[in-house]
């Protein structure tokens, strides 16, 4: 039986503002109430389904929080730039971004359509150039930027993820470099790597858990409050320096 994860919370982002793109679900969501717990007022994107954005936003006032929906499509530039500026307007700061939004689409090679490699590469990688250029216009000295990439940047151990497997490495240089141009400034850019993750998405449940768990060295499914936790750490003041970071929570899946 997997034990289970209780979230606890130090408060060490009391007086920062977030902003998660692709917040109201999944890994997406567990992040927002992460840091809404540390004490960091929230604002996250959503396409669609707002009574489920609006849940989270209850969920997190509750809870004694702040946090903000805002739809906004990730592949649109011009919305996704809007949406912090009305995050930052709102607050009146910003200082720490998160790049969760993503988009997974597989298939053979030769029968991979054009419009699939083109929504997967403005939401996996575009998007996150673009909130991080709008973003970092409004960080004070000592932000943080953290993306939401994934495993198989590594390791894409099956046929017909190599669309998808492209986007997630595009993430990999593209940390690297922003973390060159904006360290000069202490804003430290890193990249979260998770492994199968028990989401909507990918259920612990569904038709390809047991082939992924066999591929693991903990043969279970990850679960998003443990990729929320990297990330606030991440966030939090402990971790100033550690900036151009591909770093992997995948149960074993590369090892």
């Amino acid at each position: 039986m997997t034990k289970q994860i209780t979230t606890t919370s130090h408060n060490t982002l009391v007086s920062k503002v977030a902003f998660v793109q692709g917040g109201s679900r999944g890994i997406g969501a567990a992040i927002v109430q992460r840091l809404a717990a540390e004490g960091a007022t929230v604002a996250f994107t959503y396409v669609s389904s707002p009574d489920k954005a609006q849940a989270l936003v209850s969920s997190v006032e509750a809870a004694g929080g702040r946090a903000l929906a805002i739809q906004a499509d990730s592949s649109d530039a011009t919305a996704l730039q809007q949406a912090i500026r009305l995050a930052a307007e709102t607050f009146g700061r910003l200082d720490i971004l998160v790049n969760n939004a993503g988009v997974l689409a597989m298939g053979p090679i030769d029968e991979f359509k054009l419009e699939d490699l083109d929504r997967t590469l403005a939401v996996n990688v575009r998007s996150v150039f673009v909130a991080t250029q709008e973003a970092a216009r409004y960080m004070g000295d000592g932000g943080r930027v953290i993306s939401i990439g994934s495993t198989n940047a590594e390791r894409i151990p099956f046929a017909g993820g190599a669309v998808y497997a492209m986007s997630k490495s595009a993430l990999v240089g593209l940390t690297k470099g922003l973390a060159r141009d904006l360290g000069p400034r202490g804003i430290t850019v890193n990249n979260v790597q998770p492994g199968p993750v028990d989401t909507d998405m990918n259920p612990a449940s569904g038709d390809f858990a047991a082939a992924l768990t066999g591929l693991m060295a903990l043969p279970r499914y990850g679960k998003a409050e443990e990729i929320a936790s990297f990330v606030a750490y991440l966030a939090g003041p402990e971790s100033g320096y550690i900036t151009g970071a591909n770093l992997t929570i995948d149960g074993g899946f590369a090892a």
